[in-house]
């Protein structure tokens, strides 16, 4: 029997950077908010303590931060063609478990997008005519601008006390930060990370070619910090051990240190843990959801929690899903080219180059999540496209992320993969090795989306999501005219091995990480017809419902989405305030 529970004012699906960054703002309005978590907290876990906290088998290898793939996984199929079929471990990309989601466990990169991104087919249409884009390339504007986003931009950056070098203040280019970035106020609130060796290999090279290579902006903090609420960060002890962990140092700049503590100190906020959402129940006629329905994992009670407003702040498939499931707004059907649900699914498009050098010490262990030198030459549009027959393009980088035992095993190409010879070279070249990498855009296609499969369930008797997904020709494109780019960078090197520069290609495979930047599923946009949710991140069906999180951007562009992700969050933060104060489409 399911109970019913009193009214909430807001309630928030998913506790992760999104839901804490709304809930910052909202309770700074005085209002109350409710986060429904289905995860734990790990802040005195073994995940955030010494020495388990450096178990690369439990933390990295199994994935203990992530989603059980035997509770709910994706089916995957390439076309439509094709009957999908379960990823019983998924490798690709990893959404959170617990109270900060995937923020946690996250490497730390936080880019602004380029000024011109969110008007990304006014941009393309513009520079290269309308032609320039493939009919079955549904790209399309968010119906809001950079201009509109920046203070929140700004505000984020001094909350998570990121640490780069500016390469444009107010309009003016910075020397030594990145040309092509989007304008700013100032410097970032702390100065860049160190750069390791092979950051100044690359560093060297790439100036030497010309290019304008910068340190990427991290959320690995530089120093000490004390961020305007007053929450702290320490200083990165260049331990590599960031991705798939929690920072024991608490160094790393995550909702779970900065935002979750404050937050649960205010008495207009509460957060419940173990709480899985199946549904929201909505009021077709009065175009409103009335509230939430989920089941206490403790327990196995399941509960009706009603709401004045309800926010989806979850993981990309989950926000789709659950529209999906509640029948809120038309699903997105590729045949017909009608519907939207489900609509502009994107990832990105990754490949990368090892180099070997016998007199340079590269020392991988010494290393953060975001120690990289970047360059942004052939990053989204910022070279000319014409003739070239793609668009998008990918940002070209060195990184030393870490050199923990078990997954760090960069070996020279023709190596056996096991025996004496494996293990001689392991030993030679640990600390005589770099990889270059590219992170590329990935732009909508029709037939990228997901629905809901109607073969398989999850642990709770609910469809699975359905990924229809392949890398298609324009991706293919761009990546083999990047990935050359990055060749001669790494031929220009002059190591005395260079690996062989592959650029990305079909079939999309689920075995090898890639980033856990999806993208797509509950769009914005001006238009109903073409977009899920409004420029306020508002749905059109539904008024007291808001979606915030990559699954509103209509692309992916060559960067992470966490810097326009939190942005959005905070203002959606304020546009909640507003319309809870006067409920109406904003």
């Amino acid at each position: 029997m399911i109970k019913k529970l009193p009214n909430k004012t807001v309630v928030m699906v998913g506790g992760g950077l999104t839901a804490a960054l709304a809930a910052r703002q909202l309770t700074n309005h005085n209002i109350d908010v409710l986060v429904l978590e289905r995860g734990g907290d790990h802040t005195n876990g073994a995940e955030a303590k010494l020495p388990t906290q450096r178990d690369e088998l439990r933390w990295d290898v199994r994935q203990g931060l992530v989603q059980d793939w035997s509770v709910q996984t994706y089916t995957l199929r390439y076309n439509r063609t094709e009957t999908a079929l379960p990823v019983r471990w998924m490798e690709a990309f990893l959404p959170g478990e617990g109270l900060g989601g995937a923020a946690n466990h996250w490497n730390g990169h936080t880019w602004r997008w380029s000024e011109y991104e969110p008007q990304i087919r006014t941009r393309n249409e513009t520079r290269y005519g309308k032609q320039a884009i493939p009919k079955d390339v549904p790209l399309q504007d968010w119906g809001t601008t950079y201009a509109e986003m920046r203070p929140y931009h700004e505000l984020f950056e001094k909350l998570f006390g990121l640490a780069g070098k500016a390469g444009n203040i107010q309009g003016k280019i910075q020397e030594g930060g990145n040309p092509f970035e989007a304008p700013r106020d100032g410097e970032f609130p702390q100065k860049p990370l160190e750069f390791t060796e092979a950051g100044l290999v690359f560093k060297a090279t790439a100036e030497r070619m010309g290019y304008k290579p910068f340190p990427t902006p991290a959320a690995n903090s530089s120093g000490a910090y004390t961020n305007p609420d007053g929450q702290k960060l320490g200083a990165c002890q260049y331990c590599g051990h960031c991705e798939r962990f929690i920072c024991e140092a608490k160094a790393k700049a995550s909702p779970e240190v900065l935002l979750y503590p404050m937050l649960k100190a205010r008495k207009n906020f509460e957060v419940r843990l173990r709480c899985h959402v199946l549904g929201l129940t909505y009021d077709r006629a009065g175009k409103k959801v009335t509230g939430v329905h989920y089941v206490d994992l403790q327990t196995g009670q399941e509960y009706e929690q009603p709401a004045d407003v309800v926010m989806l702040g979850a993981f990309t498939m989950t926000n789709t899903k659950l529209l999906l499931t509640s029948k809120i707004g038309k699903p997105y059907d590729p045949a017909s080219n009608t519907g939207v649900v489900g609509k502009n699914f994107c990832y990105q498009a990754n490949s990368g180059v090892s180099l070997f050098m016998k007199d340079k010490w590269f020392n991988p262990f010494m290393a953060t999540g975001s120690t990289q030198v970047y360059l942004d030459e052939f990053n989204n549009d910022n070279f000319d496209h014409s003739g070239l027959g793609f668009l998008g393009g990918g940002g070209i980088g060195a990184s030393m992320f870490g050199g923990r035992p078990i997954n760090t095993r960069r070996v020279p190409p023709g190596t056996p993969r096991w025996g004496t010879d494996w293990k001689r070279a392991n030993a030679q070249w640990y600390a005589h090795s770099m990889a270059l990498g590219i992170q590329g855009s990935c732009y909508p296609h029709r037939e990228n989306y997901i629905d809901l499969d109607p073969n398989y369930q999850d642990a709770y008797g609910q469809p699975l999501i359905r990924m229809n997904f392949d890398w298609r020709d324009n991706e293919l494109k761009m990546s083999s005219y990047v990935t050359q780019k990055m060749a001669d960078i790494a031929k220009a090197v002059g190591a005395d091995i260079v690996g062989p520069a592959t650029p990305l290609k079909a079939p999309f495979d689920t075995r090898v990480y890639n980033s856990t930047h999806i993208t797509g599923g509950t769009i914005m946009g001006k238009d109903p017809r073409t977009s899920v949710v409004s420029p306020h991140l508002q749905h059109w069906d539904a008024h007291n419902l808001f979606i915030v999180g990559a699954s509103v951007f209509t692309h992916n562009a060559g960067y992470n989405p966490t810097g326009p992700l939190a942005a959005l969050a905070l203002r959606v933060g304020d546009d909640i305030a507003t319309y809870v104060q006067r409920p109406r489409m904003l």
